[in-house]
């Protein structure tokens, strides 16, 4: 019973350690692309071992491209888009919960049918209507366009989560004196944080990892493009420097790390807590 045990425990790991290095082997070439030099990138077989690490790689990206001004326009689009999102479909979703209205099933259908629209299918109405109140060039243009993308799903999800909360804690707070929009903030939020901060990190990713809004409505000005806008503009047309984008790539992933760090504990305690009860 014990051997069975043991060799069930060594294949579980095996099986771990596999997907894990099956799932980091694009983080680790894309660290190894931007370590290397021009020449061995074009070498056969590949090196997956750089011979003289180019750690001057990121200076050079720095010094040549405006990096810094492309992360502060995404970080600026991520938290506008973050902050809106979460505002709407809070409240959005709590009213679907909590309020029994009139088509109110179907209300929260059409929310989610939404969301199967895909960008490209809209992005001309938003063309129109940006241009029609000059909006077109600005970072306005793009927050307002992700934001209306990304809060129907984001409803969606909190919307699941209150339904779990028992009614009978807001009663109590209600009974206590709490007003009813006191209910939601001292109440309702902090039990939601794990789903908050779900929602949160798939706000903040999809905002992060925008490409379409950007390139239709802020590509005329430089000084406005986003990351992943500036990242594309690597490419030539006959010699690609690919040390530098994956430079750049690797960068750029760095903040979706740091917020995913930042709400792991967050999610991780909600799921614990989850299963005492």
């Amino acid at each position: 019973m014990a051997k069975r045990k043991t060799l069930n425990s060594v294949a579980l790991y095996g099986t771990l350690i596999t997907l894990g290095c099956i799932f980091l082997f694009p983080v680790y070439w894309m660290i190894l692309t931007s370590l290397s030099k021009s020449t061995e990138l074009r070498s056969f077989p590949p090196r997956f071992i750089p011979k003289d690490p180019q750690w001057g790689t990121f200076s050079q990206l720095l010094a040549e491209h405006p990096f810094d001004v492309w992360f502060m326009n995404s970080l600026k689009i991520a938290i506008a888009v973050l902050i809106i999102s979460l505002t709407v479909s809070v409240l959005a979703a709590y009213a679907l919960s909590r309020f029994r209205l009139k088509g109110g099933q179907g209300m929260g259908l059409f929310i989610l049918t939404a969301k199967m629209l895909p960008g490209t299918l809209i992005i001309i109405p938003f063309f129109v209507i940006f241009r029609s109140m000059g909006l077109i060039g600005s970072l306005w243009s793009v927050i307002i366009a992700q934001a209306t993308m990304i809060i129907p799903f984001a409803t969606w999800m909190l919307k699941g989560y209150f339904d779990t909360i028992p009614v009978e804690l807001e009663q109590a707070a209600i009974v206590d004196g709490c007003s009813p929009i006191g209910t939601i903030f001292r109440i309702v939020l902090p039990v939601s944080a794990p789903g908050l901060a779900a929602t949160s990190l798939y706000s903040f990713v999809l905002s992060w990892s925008d490409f379409l809004f950007a390139r239709t409505f802020v590509v005329t000005s430089e000084s406005l493009w986003t990351l992943n806008l500036g990242i594309s503009s690597f490419k030539g047309e006959w010699i690609t420097d690919w040390n530098i984008v994956m430079a750049a790539s690797l960068m750029a992933s760095l903040p979706i790390i740091v917020v995913f760090l930042f709400l792991e504990r967050y999610m991780v305690g909600g799921l614990a807590a989850g299963a005492e009860k």
